[in-house]
């Protein structure tokens, strides 16, 4: 990684957040078609924001790489929602990066545990929560095609 990679938190309604909006929008549309591009809306903006969530981006040279959010579960839970990285800066460990960052904060905010979904037809966030550490919730031989939503967990310990 860069010199330059700095971790800034941020609001949803940030103009920074753009290049994050706009690709998670094409990958929700090109894997699971035009229904999900409400996804990016689903949710009120604040809740990605102090006291009970954040949203965390990676920034080199001032442009958006990498970011994730979290937001409130329940009293100690904290869910991971908008993990991404930019289609330009794959396979750098950007990802992992956001993943430390947000599971640091979560534990800042007083949050012992993380919980998180992903889809069925993003087999790259499967493999990246397997490999940090997270604990499928969902029977790992089962064809993850079958399963709607692929959920896991992490204690924060």
């Amino acid at each position: 990684m860069t010199d330059t990679l700095v971790a800034r938190r941020v609001r949803w309604e940030d103009p920074a957040t753009g290049p994050l909006k706009e690709e998670l929008t094409h990958e929700y549309v090109t894997r699971y078609g035009d229904r999900a591009r409400a996804e990016l809306t689903r949710y009120d903006p604040a809740v990605f924001a102090p006291p009970h969530g954040t949203l965390v981006l990676l920034l080199e040279d001032g442009e958006a790489v990498a970011g994730g959010a979290f937001m409130r579960h329940d009293a100690r839970t904290a869910e991971l929602k908008r993990i991404w990285t930019h289609s330009r800066h794959r396979r750098r460990g950007l990802a992992r990066r956001v993943l430390a960052e947000l599971e640091r904060d979560a534990a800042d905010l007083g949050y012992s545990r993380l919980y998180l979904t992903t889809g069925p037809r993003q087999p790259e966030a499967r493999a990246l929560y397997l490999a940090t550490g997270y604990t499928p919730l969902f029977d790992l031989t089962a064809d993850p095609l079958t399963i709607d939503h692929l959920p896991f967990e992490k204690d924060l310990g």
